[in-house]
Parts: C-alpha cells; structure tokens; sequence
C-alpha cells in the first residue's frame, strides 16, 4: 500500500469537500445516465417544438412548465400532464428537482430569464437571438462563466454534421481557392401585421406585467399579441434577430471559422415599407460588414417582389443562406443544404444536412451529463457574438438618417458587392413606387466598432452606442454580472 501522506490526506480532503458543496445540479458526471428535468419558460410555438425534440431524447423528462399566457400553458400542460406548471417563472428556479431550464420566450425575456435560471443553479438553453441588445448578451456569457453553467443557444445549424463537411471544403481542402467576399441573403414575404386605431386589448388569460418582463407598457396597435411581437423594436429584434442571426451565424462558423467576433466597421440602413402596418422593424434592410479580412453584405427583404404578386424579390443564391465568393468559384450555404459552384457556374459538389436537430438538442444535453461546457456547439459565447452582427445591423437602421448615395459608396473594401446589393434593393423599391432617396428609407454613417470593449468609436458612435443597452422596466432589470 501507498504510504499516505499528510500532503495527499489534505488534497484528498479537499477534493472530498469540494464533491460535497458541489449542488445536486453537478452530479451528471458521476452518473452520466441519470434522469433530467427540462423546465421549459414559454409554452409558445418554437417551445412546442422544443419539447417535443427534447422528450425524444432518453432520460430528458419535461418536469416543469412556465407561461404568463395560461390558455398556452394548459395546453403545454395536456402534452406533459405530470409537469408542474406555473405563469410565474420564479416559481420554477426555486422547484430544487429541475436541473435544466429550455427558454423559447420573446426576444426580450432572453437574457433575464438566461441569468436568474444560472443563478438559481440550472442550466441554459436559450433560443436565438441570445439577447435583445447587445449589453445583456455580454451580460450573460459573465453569468455563465460566473456560476459555472452549461448554456447553449438555439443556433441549431451548428449541430448539423454537414457543417464541419462544408469546412474541411473550403478551408482545409481549399477546393474553391481563397475566399473573396461573401454574401448573406434573408428573402422571405412576410405580410402586413395590422395597424389598428384603438390599442389591442389584452386576453384576459394573460399576466402581462409577466409577459412584458423587462419591455416599456406601451399600448400595441397591432391585431395579434403573440409572434408579431417580433416587430415591435420593445420586444423584438425583426427580421434580422429572427432569421438574419441563423444565417450570419453559417456565415461566421463556415466562411470565419469563428475567427471574426463583431466586424470592425458596418454600414447599413432600410425602411418599413409597403403595408403601412403597426411594426417598426425593417422590412428591406441591408448592411455592409467591413472584416478586416473578407468583405461582407447582407440583403434582407420580406415584402414581395412587385405589388401583387406572391413571389420574393430575385436575388443571387439562396433565399436564407450565403454565399462565398471564391477565387475558384463559389459556394452557396443554407440550411440543410450547400453547393459548390466552379467559376462557369457549374456544379462541383453537393452538400446535404440534417439541419441541425435533434442533434443540437442531444449536444445540450451530452454537455450537461459531462459537465462539459466545451463540447457545445452553439455556447453561449458563440451565440452572443453572432447575435452581435444583428444587434449592430439594427443599429445602423436605428442610426440611420434619410439615405444617400455619397454616403453609401463609403465603403471601402467590397464596393462592388456592396453595389450589387444596393443596385437589387433600389430595384426592388422602385417596383413599389419608393425611391431609394424617400424619407422611408434610412442610411447610417459608416459606424466602427471596438470589438474588445463591444462600444462604437469616432464619429456617429454617441448615438449608435445609446442602443446598446435598452432601458428595463422595474422590477425586470438585467443585472450587471461581476466575477
């Protein structure tokens, strides 16, 4: 036998007292095939998904359940009846038997509901976009390295097995040559949400102080209180944060490889055009990413490509995805799916996915049974930097004054792309009867940013930099996290 020491007696005490102070929530590494219960915070449409993905998953039980809407959470409740339910989320973080919490609530809810989860002891998976503005999702990414949790954004594409395919393609094989510039299109029709004269009464069965959280009480004038929320800058983030941040999270996971967190300069601008409606967020947006190294534009337009018709507007590549300008061709990503293209325009390589779920969701829960938080594929730290690109592609909407041409050709480095998009949506809104130049349509000055303290600088940056951190309504503050 070993002689025994006072030194390795003294370590192994240590290590004996650190396994007890541990809370019950670190034990999935010493019994990796223990049960899990998923509480979930929302019981709307992309939770519904969400449990049902996470049910499948052998050992993962749906324990709890939290809507302020009780019609949604009774209907939660009939899928999972043995779950506990509440509309109050506080009542969830103090049940002791929930060990991970599935959050799929508006935007706005995101990162308050991601810190108090982790500070209660639970683990994190957030639905994109991680934050509302960009302050709170730095905010989140301290709380997970301060109360040492697992937190995994819902960037699911990042789980798809074809992604790390796409790479291998293009930057280990570099099979297409170096890479250019790259594209990002968001082309989808999204129709009129209503503009109503009297404001929307709320359904009695919902607590809206809950449902409101850290948003303004500020009477809607829309017809529906759920999913239009996207459109209202109080508690979405548009288009942009809806689908934008999936495909610009492609774009820096198979173009970057992660390598680029916020882009140093943006320039973008948009307008709300076409149904006169109660949303505020842009529905033709466009914004130009200076990288440093690979030039990048992103197109976004959700009205249709002329009055009338029910077809999107044409645009080069996929309707949600990207492309990669190479010196040998070019690559077309989206989701599930990729192409590779030689400089003749033909086809070179296909590329077939899954999309990204279960997998993404089984990842969550593998890291949570090794106390791993290195295997995620979407961590939350990834998560706040690509959600980054959209907070500050909303900016420069929200920044923006009446556009101009002078000031758009400021660019720089990709002026051709660049070009090439404008050229596409200046097109688009005149099919609509809209200039480019109308007062409906917004331009921000060239803005740069500094992407180790997440702040603009120079000229344009006071302004820019009030929309970083939004204004919480009492008592639904996200709170400063220091280690």
């Amino acid at each position: 036998m070993a002689r025994l020491t006072r030194r390795t007696l003294l370590r192994r005490g240590l290590a004996a007292s650190a396994v007890l102070a541990m809370p019950a929530h670190f034990t999935f590494a010493a019994k990796p095939n223990a049960a899990i219960n998923l509480g979930f915070i929302s019981c709307g449409g992309r939770a519904g998904e969400l449990m049902g993905l996470f049910s499948k998953i052998d050992g993962v039980n749906i324990a709890a359940l939290c809507d302020p809407d009780r019609g949604r959470l009774e209907s939660a409740k009939k899928r999972f009846p043995s779950a506990k339910t509440w509309t109050d989320m506080r009542g969830l973080l103090d049940a002791k038997e929930i060990d991970a919490v599935v959050i799929a609530t508006c935007n706005h809810w995101h990162c308050l509901a991601a810190i108090r989860v982790m500070e209660a002891g639970k683990d994190v998976y957030v639905e994109k976009p991680l934050s509302h503005s960009q302050w709170e999702g730095r905010q989140t990414v301290a709380a997970a390295k301060k109360y040492a949790k697992i937190c995994q954004v819902g960037m699911q594409q990042r789980s798809d097995p074809m992604q790390a395919e796409i790479k291998r393609f293009l930057h280990e094989e570099k099979a297409l040559g170096k890479i250019l510039a790259a594209r990002v299109n968001r082309y989808g029709i999204r129709g009129s949400i209503g503009k109503r004269e009297t404001p929307l009464p709320i359904p009695t069965e919902v607590d809206y102080n809950l449902w409101l959280g850290p948003a303004q009480e500020e009477p809607l004038y829309r017809e529906k209180l759920h999913y239009d929320w996207h459109w209202a800058w109080n508690t979405g983030s548009g288009e942009m944060g809806n689908w934008g941040v999936h495909v610009l999270d492609d774009l820096r996971n198979n173009v970057f490889q992660d390598k680029v967190t916020l882009p140093p300069r943006i320039l973008g601008g948009g307008g709300r055009v076409v149904w006169n409606d109660a949303g505020e967020t842009p529905n033709v947006h466009f914004a130009c990413f200076d990288t440093g190294s690979i030039p990048v534009v992103i197109g976004l337009a959700n009205i249709p490509a002329e009055p009338g018709s029910r077809n999107a507007p044409q645009h080069p590549g996929p309707g949600s995805g990207y492309i990669a300008y190479c010196e040998g061709g070019r690559f077309e990503g989206q989701r599930g799916k990729g192409a590779a293209f030689d400089r003749d325009g033909k086809l070179i390589k296909e590329f077939k996915g899954s999309g990204g779920q279960p997998d993404h969701q089984r990842n969550f829960i593998d890291a949570l049974r090794r106390r791993d938080p290195s295997i995620l594929n979407a961590a939350v730290e990834v998560g706040h930097h690509s959600t980054a690109w959209c907070n500050l592609a909303n900016i420069t909407f929200l920044s923006g004054e009446t556009y101009s041409h002078t000031e758009a050709k400021k660019v720089g480095q990709g002026a051709e792309l660049w070009g090439n998009l404008l050229d596409d949506m200046e097109g688009l809104l005149r099919g609509h009867g809209i200039e480019m130049t109308s007062a409906e349509i917004k331009l921000s000055p060239m803005l740069r940013i500094d992407p180790r303290t997440e702040r603009f600088v120079g000229p344009g940056s006071e302004q820019a930099n009030g929309f970083l951190k939004r204004k919480y309504r009492a008592p639904f503050a996200v709170p400063e996290i220091v280690s």
